[in-house]
């Protein structure tokens, strides 16, 4: 199983060596670059450079990159401005596309192979002109990233309309056939349950999100601390998927002013990890003996 943090459990502050040496020594080989520039300025040279001397030096990969949602977004507040490819506005659109394109281009410092996009925002409701302007905006996304080796993973997303079904809709109408799919177990359960929206995506997706919370409320908590059947999940997700947490960041002031807490986090992270790996290691093992017992019975 593919271990993989997502960067969004520290959002709110700035991404520093001293962040990846702890992701590194919790056991998480690999990360996905949340894309908000207080967090990572993926505009700026000098910082990919330190950061892929930081990747380097801790044996980090980068697995996905999160394009950007928000403009402005900073320590004091949890979103800004929102960036949306869905913008029926042209002038708004093609300036939330050129975002979209500095942060791929990123790439060209710091490999990766995924980017992870939001179709809309949750604040917006997706109509027929929404979703044209989305197609405009991916159409030109796709030839962007695919020159680069990028592919676009459309994330479902609860509130915004942005779900399993009307994605797969998307595709096939469009015939965008090279975008894939990035399942959310957090936004299913929110909306039509894991079992059921990971059914209308399986065979387009290629990454995840992995996050727990209780029905209602986008709480990105630890798996386990949640309502999500997690037994029932790890038997539908395929284990060649990788596993991506992305997480909420506990409050900031906790976090800096104790560093234990931010091992503590990390270290829940890894635990949930192994967790995972042995139910499937059961599961495998319990589904190999059924297999042998059906093969000698006479």
């Amino acid at each position: 199983m593919q271990r993989v943090l997502s960067t969004y459990l520290f959002v709110r502050r700035k991404l520093t060596p001293g962040l990846l040496a702890e992701v590194a020594r919790a056991g998480i080989p690999a990360i996905e670059l949340f894309g908000s520039r207080p967090h990572f300025d993926y505009r700026s040279p000098q910082e990919a450079l330190e950061l892929a001397g930081a990747l380097e030096t801790n044996r980090l990969t980068v697995h996905a990159m999160h394009a950007p949602t928000d403009r402005d977004s900073n320590a004091a507040r949890e979103s800004g401005t929102p960036i949306s490819i869905s913008d029926p506005e042209r002038i708004r659109r093609l300036d939330a596309v050129d975002e979209i394109k500095r942060a791929v281009d990123l790439v060209e410092q710091i490999p990766f192979r995924i980017l992870v996009q939001h179709v809309a925002s949750s604040r917006q409701r997706m109509e027929a002109r929404h979703w044209d302007a989305a197609f405009n905006s991916l159409e030109h996304l796709m030839l962007f990233a695919k020159q680069r080796g990028v592919t676009i993973a459309l994330e479902n997303t609860p509130g915004s309309e942005a779900t399993p079904e009307a994605l797969r809709k998307f595709i096939a109408e469009t015939r965008l056939h090279d975008l894939r799919l990035c399942f959310d177990t957090g936004h299913a359960h929110m909306e039509d349950g894991v079992p059921k929206s990971f059914e209308l995506m399986r065979d387009l997706v290629i990454t995840t999100h992995v996050h727990d919370n209780h029905g209602d409320k986008d709480e990105h908590l630890l798996p386990y601390e949640g309502t999500i059947d997690w037994e029932a999940a790890l038997k539908i997700l395929p284990a060649s998927l990788p596993v991506v947490l992305e997480l909420k960041e506990p409050p900031a002031q906790e976090l800096h002013a104790d560093p234990a807490a931010l091992r503590a986090a990390l270290e829940a992270a890894r635990g949930v990890l192994e967790k995972f790996e042995r139910a499937r290691e059961k599961s495998q093992a319990a589904r190999s003996a059924a297999s042998g017992g059906e093969m000698e019975a006479p």
